[in-house]
């Protein structure tokens, strides 16, 4: 067995009772459970909260023939403590129903939060990742999307969903020294500017020869 694969699957937890501790924008629930345990045998049953968030996607914005990420500043409650304060640099993003495609909610969101029309087919998917497995159930599907952004600005986001979304534009070494000094401090921008890091030459050397 590779180290990487897990020794149980979700037949090794006995879900004892599930209880509603809070019930809003999302989701808390309270569960009793028990599960097996690696040296054999089971767990004594134990409680856990669950936040219930559902699944997300976002989606980096790059423009290769000028070598610039797209990206948007929004307020974040979850931020309220950080030191430059509760307006995150971040993907464009947003939270997907039951039977989304994750790619066609990140071309939504893309036009929503930046009036940047893409289609979804042409996203290139970077990973899909558990966000915070210890407490929340939310899983992340990225993509990245090339586009022109020579032309893109302005403030959006829907105004019933209380949303105010700045479109951040800045090129590549400015967006990789936001990485190196922390000002870029969120894990979906943070996988998503590593990984064009590793892409960019090829993504660069393919829109040449299809210019």
């Amino acid at each position: 067995m590779s180290n990487t694969t897990p020794n149980y699957d979700a037949d090794a937890v006995e879900i004892i009772d599930v209880k509603t501790g809070y019930k809003g924008f999302f989701r808390l629930s309270v569960l009793t459970l028990k599960h097996k345990l690696f040296n054999g045998g089971w767990s004594k049953p134990i409680q856990r909260e669950l936040l219930e968030r559902g699944d997300a996607a976002g989606v980096l914005l790059y423009d290769p023939a000028r070598d610039e990420v797209g990206l948007v500043e929004q307020f974040r409650v979850g931020a309220m403590a950080r030191n430059q304060g509760p307006w995150m640099v971040e993907v464009i993003a947003g939270m997907m129903n039951n039977d989304d495609d994750a790619a066609e909610v990140a071309a939504r969101e893309a036009k929503e939060e930046a009036d940047v029309d893409i289609d979804a087919k042409s996203l290139m998917p970077i990973t899909t990742y558990y966000v915070s497995p210890g407490g929340v159930d939310e899983r992340f599907s990225l993509f990245c999307g090339l586009c022109d952004l020579s032309k893109v600005s302005g403030v959006h986001g829907l105004e019933h969903e209380g949303e105010d979304i700045r479109v951040v534009k800045m090129s590549f070494d400015e967006a990789m020294r936001g990485l190196a000094n922390g000002q870029l401090d969120n894990a979906s921008t943070i996988i998503c500017l590593q990984w064009l890091q590793i892409n960019r030459s090829s993504l660069r050397h393919e829109s040449k020869i299809h210019s």
